[in-house]
């Protein structure tokens, strides 16, 4: 892996695409320290209801089925997959402005992290003199991102529901990271992940394009590529 220039890196994908493990080499071979912004999720969500925040609350409120993946269609869960990111963002750049605050590396990583909020970042660090990057991992095949589930939660059984919504919210995510040049990481081979992703971290373009700062979708590219 090439030698660190960052101070922050966010690392976006979907669930089951191997971000947490990626981090976690990119920190021990860098020396920063990995920030979980499910953590942050997770007390966010403890702090709200679904009758304060019901934009954080899609898959926990009092009508939201036990495993919605396999009630509900994939599109309506990607829906509200990428609806309840989009209401994380400003959590994302409090994570980030903290951050910044102080002269240690860090990954920041996690599936609700949006190429919009990333761009802002970059931006962010930017304006503040910080070297700040971002990139997303893509897996795009269900059956691949259900083989990892298996490997990861042997006793949850077969999810091939979370893996189809998982696999559409990689090609969103994919699709939208493009839009503001950010770099875009297969995550196969994954012997040679690290590597690629370190020069991408490297390489990514020192600003998004003037555009992407306004730019927001809905959800019309689930399927692409």
């Amino acid at each position: 892996m090439p030698k660190r220039t960052w101070e922050l890196v966010l690392l976006g994908g979907a669930s089951g695409v191997g971000k947490s493990v990626a981090a976690a080499r990119i920190a021990g071979a860098t020396g920063a320290f990995v920030v979980e912004f499910d953590d942050v999720v997770s007390a966010v969500q403890e702090l709200t209801t679904a009758e304060q925040h019901p934009a954080l609350h899609h898959f926990d409120g009092p009508t939201a089925p036990e495993r919605p993946e396999d009630s509900w269609p994939p599109e309506r869960v990607l829906e509200l997959q990428i609806a309840t990111a989009e209401a994380l963002e400003p959590a994302a750049l409090g994570v980030v402005r903290n951050r910044l605050t102080v002269p240690v590396p860090a990954v920041v990583e996690g599936d609700y992290l949006t190429p919009a909020v990333c761009a802002r970042a970059v931006a962010l660090g930017r304006a503040t003199g910080r070297d700040v990057r971002a990139a997303f991992l893509h897996e795009g095949d269900a059956e691949r991102i259900a083989a990892n589930y298996a490997a990861r939660e042997p006793a949850s059984g077969e999810q091939t529901g979370r893996a189809e919504v998982g696999a559409r919210y990689s090609h969103w995510l994919a699709d939208q990271a493009r839009r503001y040049a950010l770099p875009v990481v297969d995550c196969r081979p994954w012997s040679t992940l690290a590597e690629r992703l370190g020069a991408a971290l490297e390489a990514a373009p020192d600003a998004p394009p003037p555009a992407a700062a306004t730019h927001r979708t809905g959800v019309r590219s689930q399927g692409a590529p």
